[in-house]
């Protein structure tokens, strides 16, 4: 029997829906609060309870989150309880992946979108497991291939030995843990030489660059240094055409329906794993052009005379490219950025940066810090300390006050960015909008 502590969590959720699907027996605790990752867990009626020591019954294997420290009362319990076998998250993922050919997506941004299309694409022809950053999980008997989403945070992505992994970026977050850049980017050496196989290396990044790679390794991105080189891209509002080249040969023109550069480098990291598992090139286009895209990265839906955009960003490349992405896909259209961010110390630290990314749009409103681990010490802010370096930036309440604000736009995209559940705001917007009708 496996219990999860702090089952509602993104990977969390999803192992344990993939660990029920093998027939295990399932249970977990967590807050008394809904969370988006929490319905595949209802959907098996896999049992959630309140934290509670006496949750721990003896022979359980008990994966603690990485949320959750060593004093809490669960974590004490399962510890000390001989008969409980222990893992943290990332252990556990570790031992799992073993047993298949695997892969890991890492890097500071993309990672979750990049793993969602290579497993779309490996799944066209292996049987393939995988585990997104989304709270998404799939896993069968059969299944010979993994794809990982695998995080640095805390160096716990050294926990994994993939057979092949892809490197997006490596721009410094986490700056509550990691000391600077060079830290930071030790990790990632250290991760490299856990790679049993491939690398697959955004070779546009100046700080990929000063990678040493252990194994094989292939580049790509449009700079000429690369090995796989995007040329002669064209851009439109609803998609993206290049040509992809290995060294002075041409692999493929690709017609894809993203829009974004930083889409177009997660699907070329996709690509050259696929073709380096002999998946041809047309159909790793049509794989991509099937995939529909992960959970809170950058879904749309359109409301009325509005255009709602739900997207994970909270570190400012990710706001810059996700702003810059919007308003080439609706070029006539004002953006109305709304951004709740995460962690004192990420804002602390990327004030500036985030200021000149937030500035992009035509309209900014910010959320203030209300998650239980927002806060840190040392570090005494609030929104505030953003919005007085912003010029067009208001403050804006999480409730009916804030969504009554939002209301009077039309005929805009409202930008949602935020790792925190803010969407709900989104729901009330429409609300009053349908009622105003």
């Amino acid at each position: 029997m496996y219990y999860f502590i702090g089952i509602k969590g993104t990977g969390m959720a999803a192992l344990a829906t993939m660990l029920f699907d093998l027939g295990n027996e399932v249970s977990g605790s967590d807050l008394d609060k809904h969370f988006f990752t929490q319905e595949p867990l209802d959907l098996r009626n896999i049992p959630i309870y309140n934290f509670s020591k006496d949750n721990i019954k003896d022979n359980q294997t008990v994966i603690i989150g990485n949320a959750f420290l060593e004093d809490f009362e669960e974590v004490v319990a399962a510890r000390n309880n001989p008969s409980v076998t222990c893992y943290r998250y990332h252990e556990f993922l570790g031992k799992m992946m073993n047993n298949y050919n695997s892969y890991s997506v890492a890097g500071s941004h993309g990672k979750t979108t990049t793993t969602g299309m290579l497993s779309k694409v490996l799944s066209s022809t292996y049987n393939t497991a995988y585990l997104i950053g989304d709270g998404t999980g799939f896993l069968e008997k059969d299944d010979t291939h993994f794809v990982l989403e695998s995080c640095e945070f805390r160096r716990h992505f050294l926990a994994y030995h993939p057979d092949k992994a892809i490197i997006t970026n490596v721009e410094i977050d986490h700056v509550d843990y990691f000391k600077d850049t060079k830290d930071y980017l030790s990790a990632y050496q250290e991760f490299l030489a856990n790679i049993k196989d491939l690398a697959v290396i955004c070779g546009d990044d100046q700080e990929c660059l000063k990678l040493r790679p252990i194994t094989k390794v292939y580049y790509y991105g449009f700079n000429e240094n690369n090995d796989y080189q995007i040329k002669n891209l064209v851009e439109s509002s609803n998609y993206s055409q290049f040509d992809l080249y290995f060294h002075d040969d041409l692999v493929y023109n690709f017609k894809l329906s993203f829009v974004g550069k930083h889409l177009i480098l997660d699907a070329v990291a996709t690509i050259v794993v696929a073709i380096s598992d002999n998946i041809s090139p047309q159909l790793i286009e049509t794989s991509l052009n099937d995939f529909t895209g992960v959970k809170r990265r950058y879904v749309v839906e359109k409301h009325l005379d509005n255009i709602f955009i739900d997207d994970y960003a909270h570190h400012p490349t990710e706001v810059k490219v996700t702003i810059e992405a919007t308003k080439t896909r609706y070029p006539d259209k004002k953006v109305i950025a709304i951004f709740k961010p995460h962690r004192v110390s990420r804002v602390f630290h990327f004030r500036d940066e985030f200021k000149d990314a937030l500035k992009l749009a035509d309209e900014v409103y910010l959320c203030d810090f209300t998650s239980i681990d927002d806060k840190e010490d040392g570090i005494d802010i609030d929104i505030s300390y953003l919005a007085d370096v912003i010029d067009n930036s208001h403050v804006l309440s999480e409730d009916l006050t804030g969504a009554k604000l939002l209301s009077q736009y039309h005929n805009v995209v409202f930008l949602f960015m935020s790792s925190k559940d803010i969407y709900f705001l989104a729901n009330m917007v429409k609300d009053i909008q349908e009622d105003k009708m």
